[in-house]
């Protein structure tokens, strides 16, 4: 998997972009386990994809319900044994 951002708010801890191979859109949002730190990557609709990137609000709200793992089975890839917490 590729992932490419389109874009990246620091002050919120989001991105947005697209999976090359797949041609998924994705909000992803940084995480730290003990062992690493990485990013989750939740899956979006095209339409969500226009619609975060058009309004940042409504993109903010989205990456807060996934810091509370409202979205886990959107994820685009599964976290192992130890998955991280939300930074």
């Amino acid at each position: 998997m590729r992932f490419v951002d389109s874009f990246v708010d620091r002050a919120e801890r989001y991105s947005l972009g697209v999976e090359q191979e797949s041609a998924t859109a994705y909000l992803s949002i940084p995480v730290s386990s003990s062992l690493t730190d990485y990013e989750e990557y939740y899956a979006l609709s095209d339409e969500e994809y226009a619609s975060f990137g058009a309004d940042p609000n409504s993109a903010r709200a989205f990456a807060e319900e996934c810091r509370r793992r409202a979205h886990d089975d959107r994820l685009m890839l599964k976290p192992g044994w130890n998955r991280g917490s939300p930074r």
